[in-house]
């Protein structure tokens, strides 16, 4: 009996020690188990990481992308950023200026995805395309926990980000089409406030003070183009796509909006060659002062007032566009920031996002870069103003608020390359509106299935 218990003892002894010893290498632990979850695992379980560095020794290294800044703005974010956040410190890596090249280099980086860039700048017309790749991060639960409210930004900037109910990046700076007129020609109280008063103003116009013009715009196929159709459909309703991502470009709406636009773009108040004019042909007539008018970016304000390039210095006033039946649209340009869905560090990249897109570094943005904020409440901040006094013209506030964004679409260069063709056609008398509308819905389905 003696013998049995002892051989009882010594089994369980050796079956306890060897359940340890498995415990110990066993490839299917819990250890094992975290490491093997997925990425958007991985980006959930990541949020306290920012904290967790802040309350250390660590430092962590991010690397932020966007395209070479020719201001101090840049620098002067990223030190102060980096100043406040001991913990986390960014390094600033310069992207080609070509937004073409830019867009085919993150696309390159992401496709293997790479985590070498955390937080980059993103072109308006790239966030849905981001999106449904899966190059970038939704924002939307660290918005909810830093109780970001995202009502305090301009709602046209904030959309172009917004795909599939979440928000893919946050708005840094904003460029809208607007109205630029010549003050020794046209008083303010003449400035035209719809598209039909722009016609008459332009037809009256063409000629006073030496202009050869009444009217300058971009009507060349390229990018340019599709701003200003999306203006003139926009201001009479229409749209290309509505905000489900349904396309809605077959409307009366739409083809009231390309008629006004081919009237406008075949009178005989714009330029014969008009349809080969870009942002740069447009600019360098109108400062040369062959016009009274001209539809462009807000960049156009500042050349006009460089004495060393142009003709009618002190001679710029700013409006919002012309109205049709819908009002005055804008379309909307600019750049937004996200996150690298890769990133190893997404709460640190979140942190410099939130500082970058927040007041203080749209500030720093206004004062050393000249970019006008997405939060509209800077534009009474008197350091801003100083830096900017073009950001006091009240003609340039309302441009910025009926701002509207271009077809938000994952396959964005095909939507616009159908929208260049059919409205260039359009504009030379091969398509009418009507047939044009008709050939953008049937060529947007075939894309969009």
């Amino acid at each position: 009996m003696k013998m049995k218990h002892w051989l009882l003892s010594f089994m369980l002894v050796f079956v306890l020690a060897l359940a340890a010893c498995s415990g110990d290498d066993d490839p299917t632990s819990s250890t094992d188990n975290e490491d093997d979850s997925t990425t958007e695992e991985t980006d959930t379980s990541s949020d306290n990481s920012g904290e967790e560095a802040e309350g250390s020794d660590e430092v962590v290294t991010l690397v932020y992308a966007r395209g070479a800044d020719s201001t101090e703005g840049t620098n002067k974010i990223v030190e102060a950023f980096n100043e406040q956040h001991p913990n986390i410190q960014v390094e600033f890596r310069e992207m080609p200026s070509d937004s073409g090249q830019q867009h085919d280099q993150y696309v390159t980086i992401l496709n293997a995805e790479s985590s070498e860039i955390d937080v980059m700048d993103l072109d308006v017309i790239w966030p849905a395309e981001f999106a449904q790749a899966g190059y970038v991060l939704p924002l939307d639960r660290f918005l909810q926990k830093d109780g970001i409210n995202t009502d305090d930004y301009n709602q046209g900037a904030l959309s172009a980000a917004t795909f599939n109910g979440k928000q893919w990046a946050l708005p840094k700076f904003i460029d809208t089409g607007l109205l630029f007129y010549r003050t020794d020609i046209i008083s303010e109280d003449q400035v035209p406030t719809t598209w039909d008063e722009l016609i008459a103003s332009a037809k009256e116009n063409k000629g006073a003070e030496g202009t050869e013009f009444g009217y300058l715009m971009q009507a060349k196929q390229y990018e340019g183009l599709v701003t200003n159709a999306i203006e003139y459909i926009a201001s009479y309703g229409g749209a290309i796509l509505n905000e489900d991502g349904e396309i809605v470009v077959n409307s009366p709406e739409t083809i009231k909006g390309l008629s006004k636009m081919v009237e406008v773009a075949t009178s005989d108040f714009v330029p014969g060659n008009i349809t080969t004019f870009t942002e740069v042909e447009s600019h360098t007539a109108f400062i040369e002062g062959q016009s009274p008018f001209i539809r462009n970016w807000p960049y156009q304000w500042n050349l006009a007032n460089d004495e060393s390039e142009s003709n009618i210095v002190g001679n710029i006033g700013v409006a919002p566009l012309p109205a049709g039946d819908a009002g005055s649209a804008a379309a909307l340009g600019g750049w937004m920031t996200a996150i690298n869905k890769y990133s190893e560090h997404p709460q640190e990249a979140w942190e410099f996002v939130k500082f970058m897109t927040g007041p203080e570094g749209q500030k720093i943005s206004a004062i050393h870069g000249g970019l006008a904020p997405t939060l509209p409440a800077l534009f009474e901040d008197e350091e801003v103003l100083e830096a900017n006094p073009f950001f006091k013209q009240e003609g340039f506030q309302e441009g910025l608020e009926a701002a509207v964004s271009r077809p938000v679409a994952p396959n964005y260069p095909e939507v616009s390359e159908i929208i260049q063709i059919n409205v260039s056609k359009a504009i030379a008398g091969e398509l009418t509106p009507e047939e044009a509308a008709a050939n953008m819905e049937k060529e947007l389905q075939e894309v969009m299935q």
